[in-house]
């Protein structure tokens, strides 16, 4: 299953920095990041070098919750009806780690730190708890927005909107993804008529904010998905900006696969009293996923690869490139060479990039070239490879990558392909991660 949607020019396709603060970091905002175009409810500078900047340690100050990671039947937890109802719609039987670890813990009312590998089910992690809590309480006697949802891109922002639309669809409870590259006129209408849950990306939501399109004084609910991915991309200073906008008295849910000392620092600021729950190893890639490098020189990566995806591949094949440009080069040599390959990047339409996804999807292009913007975000069932055609520039980065493969419990492989001059990088990057590349 694929949802998507569009990205931003604005978007960078590779990021150098690796931390930002508030008063030195270059503030990479994109205006385009992530959503569906409407409200739904439901019955029943200049140009600057870039700069390589050594993160600081993230000591973690939290004690992880022990929990049984075992599967546990959703109709066990004293659901509602409808929620079940739900839920038994998309086909969920039982619980993942990381629910199993969360929901526990969020319907109980607590703040959660959640740190767990991308493709682990934190969706359902943070949805669950959040509806359950509407449906027992019922609906306030005068429509509000009772919980926000932030995301790093459009892309996982329409993911979650469409799982929020799948679990309400026997309730009344509404919902609007807000993103930018779209009017604003139907999204200002829906955040003033309170729709229940706000699924956003930062840039979007703070140009609704600044317009008084849209009122928090009713917040119950916060959660902040991908928080590592969103400090990556620098919306961090938005997010700081909407979190000081907030009720203090909240419930708050943060969600990340890894955890930078500046989310680190802002859970200090903005969480009272979190549990924090460790699903797998701290920081690095799912255990499904096998991890594999060929050194090679820089121009002969394209024509190795090509007999690779030829005579090696097993399944579908998403290659990432840091830049656009990068990628379509390398999707129109593949496709020189026989390999059906479609590119995926911010400077694509949107018809481009549906029409990309959808041919990936039905097999019509076995192989997927994409930027990290890109495909952030994309729930895409059964990647059998993800190939990293240069070394990822950040831990993060090659965490977030791989993580589009061996999701859901499933295996996966990720290849990458380091040229001579890329090996310091690589190894530095094999020590971050904690694999080792074979």
């Amino acid at each position: 299953m694929i949802r998507f949607a569009g990205s931003s020019r604005s978007e960078p396709d590779s990021y150098l920095v690796t931390l930002h603060t508030n008063a030195s970091s270059p503030r990479r905002r994109s205006r385009r990041s992530g959503g569906s175009t409407g409200s739904r409810r439901r019955g029943g500078g200049g140009h600057h070098a870039p700069v390589h900047i050594k993160p600081e340690p993230a000591t973690l100050a939290y004690e992880p919750e022990a929990f049984d990671p075992a599967p546990i039947a959703f109709d066990t937890l004293a659901l509602d009806a409808r929620l079940l109802h739900g839920i038994k719609d998309l086909g969920w039987a039982e619980t993942r780690s990381v629910q199993s670890g969360v929901i526990p813990l969020a319907l109980a009312g607590d703040d959660v730190i959640a740190c767990a590998e991308t493709g682990t089910g934190k969706t359902a992690a943070f949805l669950v708890p959040i509806l359950q809590r509407f449906l027992r309480e019922g609906p306030p006697r005068t429509p509000a927005t009772r919980a926000l949802i932030l995301a790093p891109t459009r892309e996982l922002a329409v993911q979650i909107e469409d799982q929020v639309q799948g679990l309400t669809y026997h309730t009344t409870v509404s919902s609007i993804a807000v993103f930018g590259g779209v009017p604003m006129t139907i999204q200002e209408q829906a955040l003033k008529a309170n729709v229940d849950i706000v699924v956003a990306t930062p840039g979007r939501l703070m140009d609704h904010m600044r317009h008084d399109s849209v009122s928090f004084g009713s917040l119950e609910v916060l959660v902040l998905d991908e928080a590592d991915r969103m400090l990556d991309m620098g919306f961090w200073p938005d997010v700081q900006r909407i979190l000081a906008a907030l009720p203090a008295v909240r419930q708050t849910l943060l969600f990340s696969a890894t955890m930078p000392a500046e989310v680190l620092k802002l859970t200090k600021e903005f969480l009272h009293d979190p549990k924090y729950v460790q699903v797998g190893r701290r920081g690095g890639p799912a255990q499904t996923i096998t991890h594999a490098v060929k050194t090679l020189p820089a121009g002969e990566k394209v024509p190795w690869l090509a007999k690779w995806l030829r005579e090696e591949a097993t399944g579908p094949v998403l290659v990432f490139c840091r830049t656009k440009v990068g990628a379509d080069r390398l999707a129109s040599r593949l496709g020189a060479l026989g390999i059906r390959t479609v590119a995926l990047h911010a400077d694509r339409t949107q018809q481009q990039r549906m029409a990309a996804v959808e041919g990936f999807r039905t097999g019509t292009y076995p192989v997927l070239v994409a930027t990290d913007v890109a495909a952030r975000g994309l729930d895409i069932d059964g990647i059998a490879h993800v190939v990293n055609f240069e070394v990822p520039d950040t831990p993060e980065a090659y965490v977030h990558r791989v993580g589009r493969t061996g999701r859901a419990e499933s295996t996966g492989s990720a290849l990458t392909l380091a040229a001579p001059e890329e090996l310091r990088a690589l190894r530095a990057l094999e020590k971050a991660v904690g694999v080792q590349l074979q």
